[in-house]
């Protein structure tokens, strides 16, 4: 919900990344432990998703697949309309929003635990509403004056809009989007916001997504996290990174995760405008925060809006990316899935009720086979350092994580065939990309062809098709 702002690798990044990238430079290995904890680290972004539609998904797919997180949409009572910003213009806390309600959503809590996926709730927590009107749960309000919760008291004292992202006090106590700005420095509202982060916690939540982190002081944040039951609970912090700002992401590193725009930014301009052959050292050697404290992702409901990232509208470009973060060690990576969209205003269908993957302009990113499953490649490989990497200086990369995978891109035009080099065990894999069996032989090496925009990717947990 905050404010994107592009930023560009310095000149003599390219220059470095050119020149690491013609001698086959290695990436160093990731941590020993990612965030999120536990050999799960892919989180299905169900965005705008009803809860019982949640709930089959991580019984019929999600689970199966190897999930480790669902996120789901903002729960709290927010303002009517069918635009999906709805979801993030608070009117209460009570468990109140268009995609369900409390039962509901205790449900799919329990629903997904029982198919083995912890459920991460965005949280909207830095601002009320912008107007007045009644809630989606009954609630009456006005912009300022929200009965039995917050009055004009409560605010920030700059009644106006954000307007210097170079001035620190006008990002965090100014209001973004005319929305009501709440003035998390004060006791009574750090209070209210921990109280609902409890209430979710209570109902089986395991983790937080921390929408427009970034308007908050970190300090505020870290004194709300203390007041919660359980302080160790997951948290991912939306905090973007602008050239030049006043306030930097890594501020809130103390606190949690924090969601790495730039990671995103650049595969875009990686994947549309330069080489693949680049991505040698992607993550930490291009100035990105700390793997192991970092969430990653290849487009989100901002970004595809905006344009900044890539999306579903990009074809074989979007597809890859996916495969490439979901293969690569660096942070812990959220796959978006959203629906078709030409106004960028545009709620979810049928009022965020998925009947089927793929029906009623639902995209389903997370059951695109090629993103799904290389889920249980991620699982597989887990911490696994880089190995044997190979570029031909353009567009096509190849690289093994230790000796349990081993994942080729081809991005040119044409098809590539050649023998690859790997730290894998010799025997018959299954590529989970193609589904045909692919024989490694007893020195670590197989043939294969790949046509122009397809990957491959071999795992010790797919032994044979």
């Amino acid at each position: 919900m905050a404010r994107c702002v592009s930023g560009r690798r310095p000149l003599a990044a390219v220059l470095a990344l050119v020149a690491g990238a013609a001698v086959g430079l290695v990436s160093p290995a990731a941590p020993a432990q990612a965030a999120p904890p536990g050999n799960k680290q892919v989180t299905a972004v169900l965005f705008e998703w009803r809860f019982d539609s949640v709930a089959r998904e991580c019984t019929q797919t999600l689970g199966p697949a190897g999930y480790g997180y669902v996120q789901v949409s903002p729960p709290q009572e927010h303002i009517q309309g069918g635009q999906w910003w709805t979801s993030y213009q608070p009117v209460s806390y009570k468990i109140a929003s268009r995609l369900g309600d409390r039962n509901a959503f205790k449900n799919m809590i329990d629903t997904c635990h029982g198919a083995g996926v912890k459920v991460v709730a965005d949280t909207v927590i830095n601002h009320m509403s912008a107007g007045s009107g009644t809630g989606t749960g009954g609630s009456s309000y006005t912009k300022y004056d929200y009965p039995g919760l917050y009055s004009g008291a409560d605010m920030d004292d700059c009644r106006s809009e954000i307007s210097n992202y170079r001035d620190r006090y006008n990002v965090q106590h100014c209001e973004l989007v005319g929305l009501a700005d709440l003035d998390t420095g004060e006791e009574y509202v750090r209070g209210r916001i921990a109280a609902y982060m409890n209430d979710l916690l209570s109902l089986g939540v395991d983790g937080f997504r921390i929408d427009a982190a970034k308007h908050m002081p970190a300090a505020d944040l870290a004194n709300i996290k203390s007041r919660l039951t359980n302080p160790g609970a997951y948290w991912k912090q939306e905090a973007i990174f602008g050239a030049g700002e006043a306030v930097s992401p890594s501020e809130y590193l103390g606190n949690g995760d924090v969601q790495e725009f730039r990671y995103a930014r650049d595969l875009k301009r990686v994947f549309q405008q330069e080489n693949l052959a680049y991505l040698a050292n992607f993550g930490e050697g291009w100035g990105h925060m700390d793997s192991g404290r970092s969430a990653v992702f290849v487009d989100n409901h901002d970004t595809e809006r905006g344009g900044d990232t890539l999306s579903y509208k990009n074809g074989a470009d979007y597809t890859l990316a996916n495969v490439f973060m979901l293969a690569w060690p660096y942070g812990a990576p959220d796959i978006h899935s959203g629906y078709e969209w030409s106004d960028k205003d545009a709620g979810p269908p049928n009022g965020g009720t998925v009947n089927a993957c793929w029906q009623d302009g639902w995209k389903c990113q997370h059951k695109w086979p090629e993103i799904m499953k290389m889920v249980a490649f991620r699982n597989t490989v887990g911490t696994s350092p880089v190995t044997h990497w190979w570029d031909n200086g353009n567009d096509a990369i190849a690289f093994g994580r230790g000796s349990a995978g081993y994942v080729a891109v081809n991005h040119e035009s044409g098809s590539l065939n050649r023998t690859f080099q790997t730290s894998l065990p010799g025997g018959a894999y299954c590529d989970v990309q193609s589904g045909r069996t692919v024989t490694v032989d007893g020195s670590g090496r197989f043939t294969a062809t790949l046509g122009p925009n397809t990957a491959l990717a071999l795992h010790t947990g797919a032994r044979g098709c």
